[in-house]
């Protein structure tokens, strides 16, 4: 990855996310995402309560997934998000491997763009309540 900031997750794999295989069902590992993207959110001061107040909504308008190697129930495993970008979108990338071996399991990312929660239009840059705060820390981690 080549982010700006990252924050991490620890997920361990329920029963009722894997599926007849015993494996992780496919669509779950966007919610496994999203459990990085919200750590990586809460990290930069600006979550999706935060957003919602600031008067946008930050809905999600591309994901893409690599599927390298089945999770399994029980498993433990590390996801990790990346800020890529936040001037004009926010990319995030994400990487899920074994807590234990390190081993890679799954890859992708994230794009969402700030909507005015008034006039429901989409912004083509990002609001200053999103790169102030980024910039914040940025600073704080140098």
């Amino acid at each position: 990855m080549r982010e700006l900031l990252r924050a991490e997750a620890l997920v361990q794999v329920p029963f009722y996310d894997v599926d007849i295989m015993r494996v992780v069902w496919h669509g779950h590992y966007l919610k496994y995402f999203e459990r990085a993207r919200c750590a990586l959110l809460d990290d930069i001061d600006y979550n999706y309560s935060q957003m919602e107040a600031s008067g946008y909504l930050w809905p999600i308008v591309d994901t893409r997934i690599k599927y390298i190697k089945s999770a399994r129930f029980n498993q433990w495993l590390r996801v990790k998000a990346g800020l890529v970008e936040y001037e004009n979108r926010l990319h995030i990338e994400y990487v899920i491997t074994d807590r234990d071996s390190g081993e890679r399991l799954c890859k992708g990312h994230s794009i969402q763009v700030a909507v005015d929660a008034k006039t429901r239009e989409m912004c083509y840059v990002s609001p200053a309540q999103l790169t102030d705060k980024v910039r914040a820390s940025l600073e704080r981690n140098a």
